[in-house]
């Protein structure tokens, strides 16, 4: 899935470059304007950074002892639509966006099927998202298939693993749904991502890593 740079830093920066043709002589210059392409935008972009992602670098810091590996983390941004692609791996180190996804949202979380977050719970039995800082747990082969299991690492989502919130594919989750429909399906709570983005979110997102829900 191509990355919706411009939605997730909020931004875009656009340069128009353009060039004096020279006519024959006695005829008035034309002007050739050459297309500019975005430019390639950092979310770590100086002078600061977005403030979603330097508080999963925050997040990161503050649980650095449960977390094994910091080069890259995963950032949902529930502020955003559930037809948007608000799921972003992010590369620590290279300091740069890797690709951006489509994920879901509990429908306790969101009861009247809008596509937007209204609420989180901790509760079993909720069916709805939890925000705060996860660690990636084993992967698994179960009834979704390929899958990761997630431990919640505040009081916020500290039920993750009772609750069996995991990251996994669903049918309900693709960028036709979220075309025509405007939104995407609801989990049970769970991070639920495309047939199509399962594999890659799941290799990237190894076991041992930040996984980061905000709103």
């Amino acid at each position: 899935m191509v990355p919706e740079r411009r939605k997730f830093l909020g931004a875009m920066i656009v340069t128009a470059g353009s060039a004096m043709m020279g006519g024959p002589l006695g005829t008035v210059p034309a002007m050739a304007v050459t297309p500019v392409r975005e430019p390639e935008i950092s979310p770590f972009a100086q002078p600061t950074r977005p403030l979603l992602v330097r508080r999963a670098v925050a997040a990161l810091d503050a649980h650095g002892k449960h977390i094994q590996h910091r080069d890259l983390v995963g950032l949902v941004d529930f502020s955003k639509a559930s037809r948007e692609a608000r799921f972003h791996l992010i590369d620590i180190e290279g300091g740069k966006l890797l690709s951006s996804h489509l994920v879901s949202h509990g429908s306790g979380s969101d009861p009247a099927n809008s596509g937007w977050v209204q609420r989180f719970s901790n509760q079993y039995g909720s069916y709805a998202s939890s925000n705060g800082a996860f660690l990636t747990g084993v992967a698994y082969r179960g009834k979704h298939g390929n899958s990761r299991r997630l431990i919640g690492l505040e009081d916020v989502n500290s039920a993750a693993m009772e609750r069996g919130i995991v990251i996994h594919a669903a049918s309900y989750v693709s960028d036709e749904m979220a075309r025509t429909q405007g939104r995407v399906g609801r989990s049970q709570g769970c991070f639920a991502f495309s047939n199509n983005d399962i594999g890659a979110v799941l290799e990237r997102l190894g076991e041992g890593r930040l996984l980061y829900a905000v709103k």
